[in-house]
């Protein structure tokens, strides 16, 4: 298919620089009638018997400001994730004055440049006298999303509260809009929540650059979908309602690995997701084509919908409740 086929024109001042307040106060599309709700509505617009499913993911402090030993110059590293032992992938600035065997320290934290940079991209040995995630956390920023601008007053606006296990790059940010008062109140109606963890790389902002999908290499991450609610999902005897793409990548993935690079793209069949709880996503995206192969032809109308009511796009912006394919009455 050509890429093409998931472009559409989405102005700049539609990109959401700054989260809504509160959480659930986001605007949510209920994609299967075009009605328009607020996202506090959620559990109202499930029933009773479904099962929401969550990511658990917390996204790393990854951006590390830091500077030469022997010149003294200001090097910045985002951390993509470890390696093995020591060792971890980064992208790297300035990349073309830096070379193996460079030492750099930020703060706490002595690195040495091992591999690279190719095309950006370093594998640094870090460490530290502390635990190297304790002084990543310590010494490092989170990571926004390279089309927002705006720094954040609270990083923490930038994690879910579901947010445990660090290993992310990029938050999971359909679930940025849950509140306590929103999970009370799913669990009122009869309605289940569980959690996966799947660790989200920064290509996931990558756009689709190849003419066709099916030259794109999508990216591998690393996913954990628990015994306990693997054990709910099979019981289930309503709807299993995934927040966000990366539950949908961890759940229809099928395998029995501690990672995925399921590029799931239309006519893909769909074995365990019903419905979808999603933000809008860029044009000629991995994640725009998930929704294309989740939605069908519809998606393309719920965008054009959500731009002429002024809904707020990408990480930050409102979101949409979409079901299955030729499914419409879930």
């Amino acid at each position: 298919m050509l890429t093409s086929e998931f472009d559409y024109s989405l102005p700049a001042d539609r990109i959401a620089q700054v989260p809504i307040e509160p959480r659930d106060s986001a605007r949510l599309l209920d994609t299967r009638d075009l009605t328009d709700h607020s996202f506090r509505d959620l559990p109202e617009l499930l029933e009773p018997g479904d099962l929401v499913v969550v990511n658990r993911t917390r996204v790393r402090a990854a951006r590390l400001i830091g500077r030469k030993l022997m010149s003294g110059g200001r090097v910045e590293a985002l951390l993509l994730g470890r390696v093995t032992g020591t060792l971890w992938r980064a992208i790297v600035k300035p990349a073309r004055r830096l070379r193996p065997g460079e030492e750099i320290a930020f703060g706490a934290i002595s690195a040495t440049i091992v591999e690279g940079p190719v095309d950006g991209v370093a594998v640094l040995d870090l460490w530290s006298a502390d635990d190297v995630e304790t002084a990543i956390t310590a010494a490092g920023q989170v990571p926004l999303p390279p089309y927002i601008k705006r720094e954040l007053a609270d990083s923490e606006r930038y994690q879910t509260i579901f947010a445990k296990e660090v290993g992310s790059a990029a938050a999971p940010t359909a679930a940025l809009h849950f509140t306590e008062d929103v999970v009370g109140r799913l669990q009122e109606r009869g309605i289940e929540l569980v959690e996966i963890e799947l660790r989200i790389g920064l290509d996931t902002f990558r756009p689709i650059s190849s003419p066709t999908i099916e030259q794109h290499q999508i990216h591998s991450e690393e996913f954990f979908v628990p015994d306990s609610t693997q054990a709910k999902i099979d019981a289930c005897q309503g709807r299993v309602v995934a927040v966000g793409t990366t539950v949908v990548r961890a759940l229809e993935s099928q395998s029995d690995g501690r990672s995925t690079d399921l590029f799931i793209t239309p006519g893909f069949r769909f074995r365990v997701v019903d419905l979808l709880v999603t933000n809008f996503h860029l044009p000629r995206t991995t994640l725009l084509v998930l929704l294309a192969a989740f939605m069908g032809d519809g998606w393309r109308n719920a965008y054009e919908v959500a731009l002429e009511r002024r809904y707020r796009f990408a990480s930050f912006g409102d979101a949409m409740l979409a079901a299955l394919r030729d499914r419409g009455d879930l």
